[in-house]
């Protein structure tokens, strides 16, 4: 089937000649916020640059740099005999205390996780402080991939408490680990976390779809209960070109 060609006209785009933005940058920026608001839905084509470029009175590299820059951060890809194609625009994610899975399906980007490891291992010093147990002592270790679209967004590694819930692999296939601990009656209550950035490695890359050396997103999260208990271990790799933290800032009083 066809995919849809977007109507240029449609999105309403357009370029200020007397603003010092660059007139590519203008354009890219209209272009990013039509994605990000699925005015320009995931399949759909660009259209022509030939056409794109008369109508907006652009030169065509101007036109091909602004779309240049849309594919370098992943919303657009170029496709030889099809064309330019709009692809899923990338996951903003608060900093809050909410999981992946339901940020995802909040987002309606259909969430769905391939389970890698599901075992009991021996606490790592870096686990064992995360969680206040014993170094050497049993936790339970869940690796997953989580996909959105069928797509592979991030690596996911946590570590808990053992007996802390039925951590199946066929629930944990489902659904997310903080529904699973919702439902199991543990109140999540505070967080400590942090936020970074690194290159994959070839496992990674393999995980990801994404070759080694990408850049990647980091995520180290430790999760308490209402009680101060420390719950959940988390250390996540997330691909930066589908993926974002997203910051509030405030103004100290």
């Amino acid at each position: 089937m066809p995919k849809p060609t977007a109507d240029s006209a449609a999105l309403g785009l357009g370029v200020d000649r007397t603003s010092p933005v660059p007139l590519y940058h203008q354009l890219a920026q209209q272009l990013e916020a039509a994605v990000e608001q699925g005015r320009l839905a995931p399949g759909s084509l660009l259209g022509n640059e030939l056409e794109l470029a008369a109508r907006l009175g652009l030169s065509r590299p101007t036109v091909r740099q602004a779309i240049q820059s849309l594919v370098d951060k992943g919303l657009m890809v170029r496709r030889r005999g099809v064309g330019t194609q709009v692809v899923h625009s990338r996951i903003k994610r608060p900093l809050e205390l909410s999981s992946l899975y339901d940020d995802l399906e909040t987002a309606g980007r259909k969430p769905a996780t391939r389970v890698l490891r599901n075992t009991v291992e021996p606490a790592t010093p870096v686990v064992a402080a995360a969680l206040g147990v014993e170094e050497g002592s049993d936790v339970h270790l869940v690796e997953r991939v989580r996909y959105a679209h069928d797509e592979p967004m991030a690596v996911l590694r946590n570590h808990l408490p053992p007996d802390l819930l039925d951590l199946s692999t066929e629930r944990l296939e489902s659904t997310g680990l903080y529904r699973m601990m919702r439902g199991s009656g543990i109140t999540l209550h505070s967080a400590r976390q942090t936020v970074g950035a690194r290159a994959a490695t070839a496992e990674e890359g393999g995980l990801l779809a994404e070759p080694a050396g990408a850049p990647l997103l980091t995520m180290e999260r430790t999760t308490f209960d209402d009680g101060g208990r420390a719950v959940e271990f988390g250390s996540h790799v997330y691909r930066a070109a589908r993926y974002a933290f997203e910051f509030q800032l405030l103004v100290r009083p």
